[in-house]
């Protein structure tokens, strides 16, 4: 294949490839958060326990009902009766009655039990009312809990989003010094075989492109590992990103703007779990009193045996099975309760005074979270005035290297200076422009950084 044909093919390939880029749809920051809060398997695993926990609510909320059960059964059997003590342990026992006859005999029939039952703490001190808080809690921690992890994943997601866009930032920088290393090769090589300059200028130049290309290929698996980061926060396969950039190159201008005054959602779900602890306290110290109860037994029984069998005739029965299940004697029973266990508040005391440490250690992370949030919030500020200041510096660098480089690429091609002078240059130009991508995300990290500590994310994501 000619070199001309080569040539097309590359500009073919090169055209292809910007269609592919251009059709590339681009990831702005709000869709890389709100893609996090559907994908990310902690905000979903969250979700689930807020639900888990509407459900116990709905449960508690349902045991303050009484307890109503209904059982029959039918039995076909003997009716031998003994006198004797018995003991009807684990229910390993028979509930067979007859008379005490002088022998065993194996005349049996059909009979039956029909039983309702009823039975309800209608009166515990409060103590239902309290499960019920207490769940109440539960799910208020929950949903604490949900909304403090979609606020702190949030954080994360722009953090990664930031850094993502700086590792682009800073490989296409790497990419430019590679260019502009590769032209001054070549100048120095004209040069060289023209005999104007020395052949340790086309080292130094061979070097320096060197160099350049390891330096590029770093800054590419930096952007790499970024981009794995930021896909994994999304919770979607690792794959590479087209970012919004055109907000990067402005000042936020909610850089001196006060966060709202809501709770952070980390305090808030400390102070959740302090309440929920304080609930439990409640819900203990109501197992000092009894339980005042009410229950009503509504029974039915048939029998194949008469009530004259074993005492005038042991022929008094019937093997007729609807003889034997047809209810023949009713009883009923009802009745008012109270169950109190005297020893209770002993064990009691002790469970509550555990409960109050355990809400004391809550208290305590609290202070200590709401300590580092202060600071942070205060090293935030100190930040945005660093960054800004760095900020400003930027144009001066970068115009100083500019003119720089120009000076000394055009002194060099006219031979009036040397390459180490060349190179020098381009290494501060370099530098410039790397310093120029890190101080502009810079700004963006201290903004992040104020709307984390503070807890207004919408300080941060307003600005897009």
């Amino acid at each position: 294949m000619s070199a001309k044909h080569l040539k097309y093919l590359a500009g073919a390939m090169l055209l292809l490839n910007g269609a592919a880029q251009s059709q590339a749809q681009t990831i702005t920051l709000k869709d890389a958060v709100q893609t996090a809060m559907k994908n990310y398997g902690s905000i979903k695993a969250k979700e689930q326990y807020v639900k888990a926990s509407k459900s116990a609510v709905n449960q508690s909320s349902k045991e303050y009902l009484p307890d109503l059960s209904v059982s029959f059964q039918q039995d076909y059997g003997t009716v031998n009766g003994q006198t004797g003590p018995l003991y009807g342990y684990r229910g390993l026992s028979t509930a067979s009655s007859g008379p005490a006859l002088p022998e065993q005999n194996y005349n049996a029939a059909f009979g039956a039990l029909y039983l309702a039952n009823i039975n309800w703490d209608f009166f515990s001190f409060g103590r239902a009312k309290e499960k019920i808080e207490i769940s109440k809690a539960a799910l208020a921690r929950d949903e604490s809990d949900y909304q403090q992890e979609q606020f702190q994943h949030s954080i994360r997601v722009a953090g990664a989003y930031l850094n993502l866009l700086a590792a682009q930032r800073l490989t296409g920088s790497w990419q430019r010094n590679l260019e502009r290393a590769s032209q001054i090769r070549e100048v120095v090589l004209n040069r060289a075989r023209n005999g104007l300059n020395a052949g340790v200028d086309s080292s130094l130049a061979n070097a320096e492109v060197s160099n350049a290309k390891m330096a590029l290929t770093r800054a590419k698996d930096y952007e790499q590992e970024q981009g794995n980061i930021l896909a994994r926060f999304l919770g979607i396969p690792a794959q590479e990103f087209v970012l919004d950039t055109l907000f990067i190159a402005r000042i936020p201008a909610a850089l001196y703007q006060q966060p709202a005054s809501a709770q952070h959602p980390l305090l808030n779900f400390y102070q959740k779990k302090i309440d929920l602890s304080t609930e439990q306290e409640k819900y203990l110290k109501t197992f000092n009193y009894p339980t005042f109860s009410v229950f009503g037994v509504f029974q039915g029984r048939g029998s194949g045996f008469k009530n004259t069998y074993g005492l005038q005739d042991m022929n008094a029965y019937s093997k007729s099975y609807f003889k034997g299940i047809d209810p023949s004697r009713i009883n009923y029973l009802m009745g008012v309760g109270m169950v109190w266990n005297l020893t209770s508040p002993l064990r009691v005391r002790e469970q509550v005074s555990s409960q109050k440490f355990i809400s004391n250690a809550l208290k305590a992370e609290y202070e200590l979270a709401d300590q580092q949030l202060k600071a942070q919030l205060s090293l935030s500020d100190t930040r945005i005035a660093n960054s800004l200041d760095n900020y400003k510096e930027v144009p001066v660098q970068l115009k100083a290297a500019s003119d720089a480089y120009l000076q000394k690429s055009v002194l060099y091609r006219n031979g009036l200076t040397n390459m180490v002078d060349v190179q020098q240059a381009l290494y501060a130009l370099n530098r410039a422009e790397t310093d120029r991508d890190i101080a502009y995300s810079n700004v963006w990290q201290a903004l992040l950084l104020k709307s984390a500590a503070s807890g207004d994310l919408g300080l941060f994501m307003n600005e897009f």
